[in-house]
C-alpha cells in the first residue's frame, strides 16, 4: 500500500469519528464505517457485524457496552428526511468487525490496522492515567504520613511508636495481617515500604484512615502511644468495614508493580 493511498484512507476514517455530547467518547457509526470498507449492501455488513458480536462474547464482554442500535435522520432530498436504523460503535467493536472482513480488499486491510493502533494508543493513555492515579494516591499517603510522624513526635511518640502504631494500623486495614506479614504476603522485598506494592484503592484506603487519626490526634489533644493507637486501630477497622461493604478485602488484592519502577516509567 503506497504513501498516498494510505494518507488518503487515513484521512477518510479520521473524519467519521463521532464524539458523545460531554466530548469524552469516541464512536463510530455503522453506515460510515460500511461505506468506507466498501459494502456496498447494508444487510451483507450486518452479516460482518454479527461475526464481530460473537467475538465480543466469546470473550465474555458484553455485546451491548460496544454496538448500541440507534434510529437516525438522512436526508432524502428535497429537505425531506427519513429515519433509518444505523449502530453506535465502540473502537474495539470496529477493529472487530475489520478483523472478520476481507483483508484481500485494501480498505479492509487499512482498516483492521487503523484500529489496532488506535485501540492500543487508547489502551497506553488509559495505563498512564491509571499510574498518575496511583502516583497521586502514593504521595497523598506519604503526605499523610509524614503529618503523623510528626503529631507523633509533638506527643512524646519516638519512631519505633510510629512504626507499631501504623503496623497495627495495617493489621486492621488488612483483615489481622500485619506490615511485615502483607510484605510476606505480596512477595515483596521486606525492606521497602509496604505502599510502593500497593493498588490504588488501598494506598487510598490507608490515606483516608491516616488522614481521621492526624484530625482526632489534633481535635481531641491525644498523648502517647496507646491512645494513638487506639485511635489508629479504629480508623482503620472503620475504612476496612467500609471496603468490605463494597466486596473488597484488602489484603487479598493482587500487588501491583514496583511504583518507584512505574514512577520512572511515567515519566519517560
Amino acid at each position: 500500500m503506497d504513501k498516498n493511498t494510505i494518507k488518503k484512507l487515513t484521512g477518510s476514517f479520521d473524519a467519521i469519528v463521532q464524539q458523545i455530547p460531554d466530548g469524552t467518547t469516541e464512536f463510530w457509526y455503522a453506515r460510515d464505517l460500511q461505506e468506507l470498507l466498501g459494502y456496498t449492501e447494508w444487510r451483507n455488513f450486518l452479516k460482518v457485524i454479527e461475526k464481530a458480536k460473537d467475538s465480543v462474547q466469546n470473550v465474555g464482554a458484553s455485546v451491548q457496552n460496544h454496538f448500541v442500535d440507534v434510529n437516525k435522520m438522512v436526508s432524502i432530498g428535497s429537505g425531506a428526511e427519513r429515519s433509518i436504523e444505523d449502530i453506535m460503535l465502540t473502537r474495539y467493536a470496529c477493529y472487530l468487525i475489520a478483523q472478520n472482513g476481507d483483508p484481500r480488499k485494501e480498505p479492509i486491510a487499512f482498516a483492521q490496522t487503523y484500529f489496532a493502533v488506535q485501540t492500543r494508543k487508547q489502551e497506553l493513555i488509559e495505563e498512564r492515567l491509571r499510574l498518575q492515579e496511583r502516583l497521586q494516591a502514593r504521595q497523598k499517603l506519604t503526605e499523610s504520613e509524614t503529618e503523623l510522624s510528626r503529631n507523633l513526635y509533638q506527643r512524646g511518640v519516638d519512631d519505633q511508636g510510629f512504626g507499631r502504631i501504623r503496623s497495627k494500623g495495617d493489621a486492621a486495614l488488612f483483615g489481622g495481617n500485619t506490615t511485615a506479614q502483607m510484605k510476606k504476603k505480596l512477595t515483596m522485598p521486606s525492606n521497602r515500604p509496604l505502599a510502593d506494592f500497593l493498588p490504588t484503592v488501598t494506598l487510598a484506603a490507608k490515606n483516608l484512615a491516616t488522614e481521621i487519626t492526624n484530625h482526632n490526634v489534633r481535635q481531641n489533644e491525644l498523648q502517647g502511644e496507646d491512645p494513638i493507637t487506639n485511635e489508629h486501630v479504629q480508623n482503620n477497622t472503620s475504612v476496612r468495614n467500609m471496603l468490605g461493604e463494597r466486596g473488597i478485602k484488602p489484603e487479598e488484592l493482587p500487588p501491583e508493580e514496583d511504583i518507584t519502577f512505574t514512577r520512572r516509567f511515567g515519566d519517560e
